[in-house]
């Protein structure tokens, strides 16, 4: 099974303020979409609280939460990274997808096979950050990149990066 982490970040590794994203693409909105389609994904309770507490449909939920007290409709709700990847090993997908946020990413970083990243090109300032990614034990495998334009504040672009060893 393929473990990717699926994130879009500044070039500073800033991915959110205040338990919101720190722009509005909604061209990585369809990729996130396309990309994620299908397949498990396993996030913290603070991002299952960023989509407003709902499960992101066409997809397997799995929340984590040291939070005993924590329920959730229409999730799987665990209480750490390995019961979530054990959830989504049970559904028989090939791929799960780690959609955040910070401290789970931190979690994720070393039994990632895969990271899909939507690069922001800019510095922003945040309080969640993704993980450097470790160009000595990641290679990039594919790179798009997309000005701004009205709908776009900021150039991104869509990074595949695959664990090297």
């Amino acid at each position: 099974m393929i473990i990717t982490l699926v994130v879009a970040a500044a070039e500073n590794n800033a991915i959110g303020k205040n338990n919101e994203l720190l722009w509005h693409l909604p061209n990585d909105l369809k990729f996130f979409k396309n990309t994620t389609w299908g397949l498990p994904v396993i996030m913290g309770r603070k991002t299952f609280g960023a989509l407003n507490n709902k499960p992101l449909p066409g997809r397997t939920n799995i929340v984590i939460s040291r939070q005993s007290e924590f329920k959730a409709d229409a999730v799987t709700v665990v209480k750490s990274l390995d019961e979530a990847i054990d959830a989504a090993a049970a559904t028989d997908a090939k791929e799960i997808c780690v959609i955040g946020g910070g401290e789970i990413y931190r979690q994720a970083m070393e039994k990632a096979d895969k990271i899909i990243i939507t690069r922001v090109h800019a510095i922003l300032e945040g309080d969640t950050y993704f993980p450097e990614i470790a160009e000595k034990d990641w290679v990039l495998i594919s790179n798009k990149d997309f000005p701004a334009d009205e709908k776009h504040k900021y150039a991104y672009s869509f990074q595949v990066w695959s664990k090297s060893n």
